[in-house]
């Protein structure tokens, strides 16, 4: 009996003008949550009110925290390469007069990418972490919903994150590549 194997799966990678022109024609519903992961669109889990409401919490206390320090990004594009565009639920962003309003912010601009994981914890986990090791992020957070902790990645060499912790009981933090500023976790689920 001879083996009979299916037809390979041909792949159509895009890059990130390709990208935006996709959502300037219409090619995506108005709301829907999509990102560009090394060429291809992924969907994004949808927002349940408690990831809003952490988002929201985060947003304020890194916001105190950081005053004119930094940028809080909440939710937009970070273009990691021609390739990969992500939208994190935040980022810590180096200041700029213009707001990066005429390029989005990449791994360069980057102090902290912090996503809040419900159904995309392991994801974020997974490809994710490796995503953002890959390209340079310095440190990367997971607020794990789920798993009622903080992941903190930190320290990225050749593609990977070198320094990797998880705590129930957060509290204070200190905030990467500003030095002594500190945002408090502590009630990070309420």
């Amino acid at each position: 009996m001879e083996l009979v194997l299916p037809p390979p799966i041909t792949r159509h990678r895009i890059n990130a003008e390709q990208f935006h022109k996709m959502a300037e024609v219409g090619m995506f519903m108005p709301g829907e949550r999509v990102e560009l992961i090394e060429g291809e669109i992924i969907d994004m889990a949808p927002i349940g009110s408690f990831h809003c409401g952490n988002v929201g919490w985060l947003t304020q206390g890194f916001t105190d925290a950081v005053h004119s320090n930094a940028i809080v990004w909440v939710q937009n594009a970070l273009r990691l390469s021609p390739i990969v565009e992500v939208y994190p639920d935040l980022a810590l962003l180096k200041p700029r007069k213009d707001f990066y309003r005429h390029a989005h912010p990449g791994p360069d601009d980057t102090l902290l990418v912090v996503e809040v994981a419900d159904s995309s914890a392991a994801f974020d986990r997974g490809v994710k972490a490796e995503l953002y090791a890959r390209h340079g992020i310095p440190e990367y957070w997971i607020v794990d919903i789920p798993a009622r902790s903080i992941r903190f990645h930190r320290a990225p060499l050749e593609g990977r994150y070198t320094d990797i912790t998880a705590t129930e009981t957060p509290g204070s933090t200190s905030v990467p590549g500003l030095a002594e500023v500190s945002v408090d976790l502590t009630h990070a689920f309420g």
